[in-house]
């Protein structure tokens, strides 16, 4: 069985709180940092977590929103996401600080680190493949793909989005400039675009949030999952 450690961080004065996935037995092993989709931590990626732990890995469930925020409602939740979006660099920073604390944990094999993220996670994983952190992955999940509009640097990790392309946050001309902007950046890049899936397809709760094109789709879930899965035996070596 897993065990969930929730593991402190001050970052500028908040009090954020993420959540460590790992066995009993405390032993260091490639780690995936979970980034959620804009309502925070929630059993949703806790659950993901604990999935990664039955295949051999560990998990970090990442708290960018601040824990006095935890089950907020969505309208809150949405000002908080447009408060991180609205400073790209600073948002950079933060993402950089919870790396920064994950490669510090003793369960952590260094060097061994892939960041994945949902929906406004799915654009901070992203944005920490385009700072050029030194990672072994990348994954967006139904994530934005807006650039941050800062300095380009050369991106050294491998990098797969999975995208529903009924998507009407990211539509095809917004898929076509990631692919340029990764090429562009060096990338070793993929992006994997599921036909009549919209936003938010991993998610079974999805409909609570009673937004137009944001719908759980079962398929391109299992599918998704099934690539994110070969993703990580590729690039920790096939020995999770």
């Amino acid at each position: 069985m897993s065990r969930e450690t929730p593991v402190p961080l001050e970052f500028e004065g908040e009090q954020l709180e993420g959540i460590f996935v790992g066995r009993r037995d405390g032993q260091a092993r490639p780690t995936v940092i979970l980034i959620p989709t804009v309502m925070g931590v929630s059993d949703l990626e806790i659950g993901f977590g604990r999935q990664l732990v039955e295949l051999g890995f560990n998990a970090f469930v990442a708290d960018l929103f601040g824990k006095k925020f935890r089950g907020s409602a969505r309208d809150v939740m949405f000002g908080e996401m447009n408060r991180l979006k609205g400073d790209r660099g600073a948002l950079r920073r933060r993402l950089t600080t919870v790396l920064d604390q994950v490669r510090g944990l003793g369960e952590v094999e260094e060097g061994r680190v892939v960041v994945a993220g949902y929906c406004f996670g799915g654009m901070c994983a992203l944005d920490v493949a385009r700072s050029g952190a030194e990672i072994a992955g990348a994954v967006s999940f139904h994530g934005l793909f807006d650039p941050p509009g800062l300095s380009p640097e050369k991106v050294k990790a491998k990098v797969v989005a999975f995208h529903g392309w009924d998507d009407p946050m990211v539509p095809p001309e917004k898929v076509v400039a990631l692919g340029q902007e990764l090429t562009e950046a060096g990338a070793d890049w993929q992006i994997h675009a599921y036909g009549n899936v919209a936003h938010g397809f991993t998610n079974p709760k999805a409909a609570d949030l009673q937004i137009d094109g944001v719908r759980y789709n079962a398929l391109a879930a299992e599918r998704s999952w099934t690539a994110f899965i070969n993703f990580l035996e590729e690039v920790f070596g096939g020995d999770g």
